[in-house]
């Protein structure tokens, strides 16, 4: 299986800016730019792009993981947050931490955290990603 995503880019760093879009069409056409990126200038930048796809596959992993496990979860959601950071090499990221609150019938708390730690160093995005991933994860009752 392969999936696309597109960008192009028109200018010189600090003025110019690009769209992004996806295969699917359910992005298309989002502004993004270095004010986005390092400012508060509308748009989207890739970091909050990886934030985004690493929960919405962190998510899907654990409801998998869950599933295997024998626990349907009624909801997870996860928000990754990414942090660019710059040293004389220039800028990487280089932290992933994901929160991660989930409803679970029948689950107990070390059951949980158990799957859920299990699920952050083997979903395909983690897998993918050098940076440094952390994680808290809560069972809401």
């Amino acid at each position: 299986m392969k999936r696309k995503g597109s960008a192009a880019w028109r200018g010189d760093l600090k003025t110019g800016g690009g769209e992004i879009w996806t295969q699917s069409g359910v992005i298309k056409d989002a502004k993004y730019s270095f004010g986005r990126r390092f400012g508060e200038d509308p748009g989207t930048n890739p970091e909050e792009l990886i934030g985004a796809a690493h929960a919405a596959c962190y998510s899907m992993a654990l409801s998998a993981n869950l599933g295997e496990s024998g626990y349907e979860p009624d909801s997870i959601r996860t928000t990754a947050t990414v942090t660019l950071d710059q040293d004389r090499d220039g800028f990487t990221i280089t932290e992933i931490h994901l929160d991660v609150k989930a409803q679970i019938p029948g689950i107990d708390d070390a059951t949980f955290r158990d799957i859920a730690a299990e699920t952050k160093s083997t979903c395909p995005v983690s897998r993918v990603l050098k940076a440094r991933i952390t994680m808290d994860a809560v069972l809401d009752m």
